[in-house]
C-alpha cells in the first residue's frame, strides 16, 4: 500500500539539506572576508593597492594591522598610476613603509615599460624593493613570446627599474606564468607568489611575499583587499 506521506518527507529533507548548505556557503563567504594569516606564523603583513581599490582610509589600514603597503605604479609601456605619488605621502603619514608595483607586459618593449615606472617612481631610498607583477593576460599580449625572448626582455627591464631604485626587484609570479615559463628557477630574484587561503609551492623554491587572499574586508577600503604576508 502507498504512503502518500513518504514523499512529502523527502522534500523536507532535501528542502533542509539545501538551507542547510546555503548556510554553510554563506558562514564560508563571511569567514573568507575576514581571514588573515596567522600573525604568529607571519608577523608582517599589508596590502597592495591601485588605482581600482578607489579612495583609502590609510590610518584605518595601519590600524587594521597593516605594516606595509604596495603601490601600483605604472602597467605596460604606457599606462602609469596617477595615483601613485599622492598615495605614497598618505601611507607615509599614517606609518606604512610603501613598495612600488610594475605590471609587466609580455608584448610591450622593455625600454618602454622601464621608462614608464622611472618616470612615476622617485629615487627614494626609503621605498621597499620593487615589484614587477608577471601573469599571462590574453588581451594585452595574446601571443606572449618564447622563454629565451622573454628572459631577455625581462633582464633588460630589470637592470632598468634595478639601476633606477638601486636594490633587486622582487618577481610577483602568478602560477600560469610559472607553468610555461619556470622563471623561479632561471633568475636569481626574491619570490612573491599569490592563492588564496593555502600556501602556494608552485615556484619550487623558497618565497618571501604571498598573496595570501584577494577577499578581505577592511574598514577604510571600499572593496575587497590584496592581503600581503611576508616569510622570514
Amino acid at each position: 500500500m502507498n504512503n502518500p506521506g513518504k514523499p512529502a518527507r523527502w522534500r523536507v529533507w532535501i528542502l533542509l539539506a539545501v538551507v542547510l548548505l546555503a548556510g554553510a556557503a554563506l558562514a564560508g563567504w563571511w569567514d573568507a572576508r575576514r581571514w588573515e594569516p596567522d600573525r604568529a606564523r607571519f608577523p608582517v603583513q599589508g596590502a597592495w593597492l591601485d588605482a581600482h581599490d578607489g579612495a583609502v582610509e590609510w590610518p584605518s589600514l595601519k590600524a587594521h594591522g597593516a605594516d606595509f603597503v604596495y603601490l601600483t605604479a605604472s602597467e605596460g609601456a604606457g599606462r602609469r598610476d596617477e595615483t601613485f605619488t599622492a598615495g605614497l605621502d598618505a601611507a607615509r603619514k599614517a606609518g606604512l613603509q610603501v613598495g612600488a608595483v610594475h605590471v609587466y607586459d609580455l608584448c610591450a618593449p622593455a625600454d618602454a615599460q622601464a621608462g614608464s615606472f622611472v618616470i612615476v617612481v622617485p629615487r627614494d631610498d626609503a621605498l621597499l624593493p620593487p615589484a614587477v607583477m608577471l601573469d599571462l593576460d590574453s588581451r594585452s599580449c595574446p601571443q606572449p613570446p618564447g622563454e629565451a625572448a622573454m628572459q631577455s626582455e625581462l633582464t633588460t627591464f630589470l637592470n632598468q627599474i634595478e639601476k633606477h631604485t638601486e636594490r633587486p626587484a622582487i618577481l610577483m609570479i602568478s602560477r600560469t606564468f610559472e607553468a610555461r615559463y619556470h622563471l623561479a628557477a632561471r633568475l636569481d630574484r626574491n619570490l612573491w607568489v599569490a592563492g588564496d587561503f593555502l600556501e602556494p609551492t608552485y615556484a619550487g623554491r623558497p618565497w618571501v611575499m604571498w598573496t595570501a587572499t584577494t577577499r578581505l574586508r577592511v574598514a577604510g577600503v571600499a572593496g575587497p583587499l590584496r592581503w600581503v604576508a611576508v616569510h622570514r
